[in-house]
């Protein structure tokens, strides 16, 4: 999915709701495994959110919130579904431009990706996910500083710090996160949105997530599904040592579905 929402490529009302009818639409896509952002904008991933939009909300007195923003919200329902999102970032995002590329399963970035939370310069603070997200990603002193701070984070530090999962020349980028969304869309849907349940909820409760994983396994052997996979890679030699010390690239590719490299 290329963003292409010019002329900045603003988090705003219209990208917010481009965003949700994509979700709506890949929610009802049985075929739909893996979704890949990228932007056409030569300097944005995505910018920021709508400062004029901000300004317009009036002052007075304040309710407490009950339930997260409608932006908070979404960016949730896309890190929580059963698809694997992976975010492609080959210029700037900052504000709320790198809380959606936060809520993102997996990000990957070239020598030209710079990332920022200028928002508490602006008197407010990242409330699209990103406060409440990149100490999970960060470590909660690396997230402190970063906000607080407002600085722009370039591509080898985001890389170290685990904000960026891979880093790759910028003609190579594309290239690199088609071939891994297509290993990815190779493999079961229910095995992957498994996984994916497990590791949220190890991120809540270790003891749960233990559980969560056992009745995962469970269920995914009861339906049966991982039969045909196996049976391709025993047939293929797998379960040999000289299968497995020699020709283990072929014995995956036996169980995959549709790998293409």
């Amino acid at each position: 999915m290329v963003i292409d929402h010019p002329p900045s490529n603003l988090v705003d009302g219209p990208f917010i709701a481009a965003l949700m009818a994509l979700l709506d639409q890949l929610d009802n896509d049985d075929g739909a495994r893996v979704v890949v952002f990228s932007s056409a904008d030569p300097d944005f991933f995505l910018m920021h959110g709508d400062v004029r939009g901000i300004l317009a909300i009036p002052p007075g007195p304040h309710e407490p919130a009950v339930e997260p923003n409608v932006a908070a919200a979404l960016f949730e329902r896309l890190h929580r579904s059963s698809l694997v999102s992976i975010g492609v970032v080959d210029g700037a995002a900052r504000g709320g431009g790198a809380e959606f590329l936060a809520a993102l399963d997996l990000r990957f970035g070239s020598e030209r990706a710079v990332l920022g939370q200028p928002e508490v310069a602006m008197g407010i603070l990242p409330g699209a996910g990103g406060t409440a997200r990149l100490p999970h990603l960060l470590g909660r002193a690396r997230a402190l500083e970063v906000i607080l701070s407002g600085r722009d984070v370039g591509a080898e530090e985001a890389l170290h710090s685990g904000w960026l999962d891979g880093l790759h020349p910028s003609e190579e980028l594309a290239e690199v996160v088609r071939r891994l969304a297509a290993r990815i869309a190779s493999m079961p849907p229910a095995s992957v949105a498994a996984v994916k349940r497990v590791i949220d909820r190890s991120l809540e409760s270790f003891d749960d997530a233990l559980v969560a994983e056992t009745d995962a396994f469970g269920a995914l052997t009861a339906g049966g599904l991982h039969i045909v996979r196996m049976e391709r890679f025993l047939e293929a030699g797998g379960q040999t040592r000289e299968g497995e010390t020699t020709r283990w690239d072929a014995l995956f590719d036996a169980m995959a579905d549709r790998f293409d490299e």
